[in-house]
């Protein structure tokens, strides 16, 4: 598999269940950059409203938001990806606001693909029954917003390689 070099830190964004998990490290190894799980940066009380069932608050998501953005920040210049629901434009935007140069991966799909998929995983804490809130928060990329859509048919490897696709055509456009 080619190896292809980044500056740009990457975000892989979208509802639960979209795969930021499985193709962000797959995503930062053809890009020859590391990853970090954007669940990692949540605090613990965010883990135990999610895992109860809760959906999160803006406020509950603030703090997580400036632990990646701090991250983002840190790798300007030498590249990196990093998964986050980034669902909302205002999320993004304070992402862009801690990291300037990131780039989203809008991972994108049918409701029931990512939701047979969410039934299927194991050892997440993000429950099933939150599938609709993810979906009725959801602000998809908008033309001013650095980034690209990316289906999640397929196998993981097809869904990289169209994610690495979309990037070099957004980096020559």
């Amino acid at each position: 598999m080619q190896q292809t070099r980044t500056p740009h830190v990457v975000v892989v964004m979208g509802v639960a269940g979209t795969g930021k998990t499985t193709i962000g490290p797959l995503l930062a190894a053809r890009l020859g950059v590391p990853y970090a799980e954007g669940d990692d940066f949540h605090p613990t009380a965010n883990i135990h409203k999610m895992t109860a069932g809760t959906p999160l608050t803006d406020e509950d998501r603030w703090p997580w938001l400036d632990a990646i953005g701090e991250w983002a920040h840190g790798r300007a210049g030498l590249g990196g990806v990093v998964s986050s629901s980034a669902l909302k434009r205002s999320y993004r935007d304070r992402l862009r606001a801690a990291a300037p140069g990131v780039v989203f991966v809008h991972l994108t799909g049918d409701r029931a693909l990512i939701e047979d998929r969410m039934a299927h995983r194991q050892g997440h804490f993000m429950p099933t029954a939150l599938l609709d809130s993810q979906f009725a928060t959801l602000q998809p990329l908008e033309a001013d917003e650095a980034g690209v859509a990316v289906n999640v048919s397929g196998t993981p490897e097809e869904i990289t390689a169209r994610a690495v696709a979309a990037l070099s055509s957004l980096q020559s456009s």
